[in-house]
């Protein structure tokens, strides 16, 4: 587990307080549920992401295996529907390649912005009325 001491003030893309990705499976650089970041996170874990199948299977093709369980990291593998703090890199990724999951953007880390757009996000947004 990463240590906390250099994490970046939890602010959302709305520059509100963060909320919570996922606890179970808990995600996030930290493994605390939240999509937070710091100097350390190189991947930018930050967009909290509901994983589809598409997405799940472009992850597989791009080089990152998401769906098998890899019980020696303690990661019980995620099923569509699981949410999960994406790099914001990736998400981009698949947003060209059209498999872009939906996103909750109350727990995506402000920090995404400077990956990806907000017109974008919002266009895949599970929480905007």
């Amino acid at each position: 587990m990463a240590a906390n001491d250099n994490k970046e003030e939890d602010l959302n893309v709305f520059g509100e307080t963060l909320v919570s990705c996922s606890i179970d499976p808990v995600t996030g650089f930290f493994r605390d549920g939240c999509c937070s970041t710091s100097d350390e996170d190189r991947g930018r874990h930050v967009v909290c992401a509901a994983m589809t199948a598409s997405f799940l299977e472009f992850s597989k093709r791009a080089g990152n295996d998401l769906s098998t369980p890899r019980p020696e990291f303690g990661f019980p593998g995620l099923k569509p529907g699981d949410r999960w703090c994406l790099c914001a890199d990736r998400w981009q990724q698949a947003l060209e390649a059209g498999a872009a999951p939906h996103v909750v953007l109350g727990a995506t880390h402000r920090r995404a912005l400077e990956h990806v757009d907000l017109a974008d996000l919002k266009r895949h947004a599970l929480d905007l009325a």
